[in-house]
């Protein structure tokens, strides 16, 4: 009887468990040996949970574990929990794996016939005085969120500083506020969020003060100060101080390929894995990779984008499962769609922000257009800020940007739509797109800011 294939997996979350799921369904026991290992101590679970976690509104960890190690090895998974991979062998189709809760750490080699890459990403951590300290905290894992809560609950917290203001920073920021602490984010940008373009990150920052978190703009901040006890006692910028108990790192991600570089595997400019449709990546025929530690094609701009997103790392995962346990799939591309929210404040974007357009050379129209989430009649309608990019001559729509309260957010959805398909704003204009008062005005708000840019397309193409 011949002996079955191996297929080794770095990393216990969304991508690496999604493929070693979706292989084990597809192939049969005997014919396929599935080994993962993960650092920590959980599989499966959603990192995006954590500022809910962290704010009270779910409970942590458990509850925000899909599937549990002990789930996965009775499936035929066999997971290895505080296994840290150290070097891939990709010639020798193996690698190093360190027992990090055995004594004297030691490392053996395990061989694949497949490895899967989902090392994931981590967070930045600027190289600074008392960057380290007790109380600074990253929030990338459930190990992460699990030592936040620990200072949290173990210790009095009246002042908070969150250091970045993107998706992380933000969330933490409620999290934290409804927690009772005061909070005080600083960024270095112009404004919050610098994946929305400046003018709508100036409705976020009008929001966040309106809603008593202190946020400071064009901070650069250049020392984590601490006590005498070495714990964080605050957050120095070029200009002020900020006095602390806790500090949240919220300056984003870089993908965790530092195996794959000193393997050799290829990486894009910003230092994610490169991969074919396939999600196998580039030159190797056995090596995939899924997740934040990997580029991802944008459909709108055609280049690679690092977009660290739970989303895509699972689609992903289920691609190279399907494909290592002999079916076939591909990831056909992204076109950068995220939501997020503050409070009672509703954040959504998808396609290109200005920059990333003129970056890639495209010339465009940006409109802003005002509406509400109901007819304006209705009860608890509310404002809602819409703003599309549209090409100049084709009219193509490149990208929507959405503030607002409730009701906001997930209309981004119709214009990733649009945006898949290679849509004009005429088109999205005339989209029939469901319509009752309490739901949406007669046009609804994407709508408004389609047709307002489709006349602009128009009247340019007329001069």
């Amino acid at each position: 009887m011949a002996a079955a294939r191996r297929m080794v997996v770095i990393g216990g979350d969304a991508a690496g468990m999604s493929a070693a799921s979706r292989a084990r369904r597809l192939s049969k026991r005997g014919e396929l040996e599935i080994l993962a290992f993960e650092r920590g101590h959980f599989t499966s679970y959603s990192a995006c949970g954590i500022p809910y976690w962290a704010g009270g509104l779910v409970n942590g960890p458990d509850d925000l574990v899909a599937r549990t190690p002990e789930a996965h090895r009775g499936r035929g998974i066999d997971v290895r929990l505080r296994s840290e991979v150290t070097k891939i062998d990709v010639a020798g189709q193996r690698v190093r794996v360190r027992e990090l809760d055995a004594s004297g750490g030691a490392e053996r080699w395990h061989g694949f016939d497949d490895l899967v890459i989902g090392t994931g990403a981590r967070p930045r951590r600027p190289d600074m005085p008392g960057i380290d300290a007790p109380g600074v905290h990253g929030v990338q894992t459930l190990d992460d969120g699990r030592a936040l809560l620990e200072t949290l609950e173990g210790r009095t917290v009246e002042r908070a500083v969150v250091v970045g203001a993107g998706y992380i920073g933000v969330e933490m920021a409620e999290a934290l506020t409804r927690r009772g602490c005061r909070v005080t984010v600083l960024e270095r940008g112009e404004q919050p969020m610098a994946t929305l373009d400046p003018d709508m990150g100036r409705l976020v920052r009008e929001a966040m003060t309106g809603l008593g978190i202190d946020t400071v703009t064009g901070a650069e901040v250049a020392e984590v100060l601490t006590g005498e006890d070495g714990r964080v006692r605050g957050v120095a910028t070029k200009v002020s101080e900020y006095p602390a108990e806790l500090v949240v790192l919220g300056l984003g991600v870089v993908p965790e390929t530092r195996l794959a570089r000193e393997a050799g595997l290829p990486l894009g400019a910003s230092g994610g894995l490169l991969t074919d449709l396939a999600m196998r990546v580039r030159g190797h025929a056995n090596i995939w990779a899924g997740g934040d530690c990997v580029e991802v094609l944008d459909l709108v701009s055609g280049r690679t984008r690092h977009i660290p997103l739970g989303t895509h790392a699972n689609k992903q995962g289920q691609v190279i499962g399907t494909n290592i346990g002999g079916g076939y799939a591909t990831f056909p591309g992204v076109v950068g769609t995220a939501v997020s929210k503050v409070c009672d404040l509703e954040i959504a974007r998808t396609g290109l922000l200005e920059a990333q357009a003129e970056e890639v050379g495209l010339r465009f129209h940006a409109v802003t257009a005002e509406s509400t989430s109901r007819a304006g009649y209705y009860p608890d309608a509310r404002p809602m800020t819409v703003k599309v990019l549209a090409e100049r001559r084709t009219g193509r729509l490149l990208g929507a940007q959405i503030v607002g309260r409730e009701g906001a957010g997930k209309r981004v959805d119709s214009a990733a739509v649009a945006l898949t398909a290679g849509m004009t704003v005429e088109q999205v204009a005339s989209l029939d797109l469901g319509y009752a008062p309490p739901f949406s005005p007669v046009w609804d708000p994407v709508q408004v800011a389609a047709r307002k840019a489709a006349a602009v397309v128009r009247e340019a193409a007329d001069r």
